[in-house]
């Protein structure tokens, strides 16, 4: 069964989630594990693109973003939401970050995932409805304070 990590930023900048992320994300990619990004829309998703190459000296993390990519399976793929029946990577990987606003339908073909909330009210809102859904479906839960 899918574990659930929530990490609770107690950062309020509009771009603590952000460079969060791709902490996490080349922690993933280092230990070996496919990871999707999945984002709310296509500025967001652009934004994680740039940010995974600049957030970090010296760190390098091969990704791409979903549909752009001309090497066949990046290890990082960054996608969104397009619609609220939002389609399944075609790759199959490890670990999902949730930026999105939403549960992704496709979330229980990971091992893991990743959700991130800061301290914005709108995330905090939407953090705590994603917490209920995964509690009330019997998924491992764990949170963990980020100061």
């Amino acid at each position: 069964m899918t574990r659930v990590d929530f990490y609770i930023l107690n950062d309020t900048s509009p771009q603590a989630r952000d460079l969060f992320a791709c902490r996490v994300v080349e922690k993933a990619y280092r230990l070996g594990h496919g990871v999707y990004l999945h984002t709310t829309n296509a500025q967001q998703a652009k934004r994680l693109d740039q940010l995974l190459w600049t957030f970090k000296q010296n760190s390098f993390v091969p990704h791409a973003i979903e549909g752009d990519s001309p090497a066949p399976n990046p290890p990082v793929l960054i996608g969104h939401a397009t619609h609220p029946g939002d389609t399944q990577p075609a790759q199959q990987r490890q670990v999902l970050v949730n930026l999105a606003a939403e549960v992704p339908l496709f979330f229980s073909s990971f091992e893991r995932v990743a959700e991130i909330i800061d301290q914005s009210k709108e995330n905090k809102v939407s953090g705590r409805t994603r917490y209920r859904f995964y509690r009330d479906r019997g998924y491992r839960l764990e949170n963990h304070q980020i100061g």
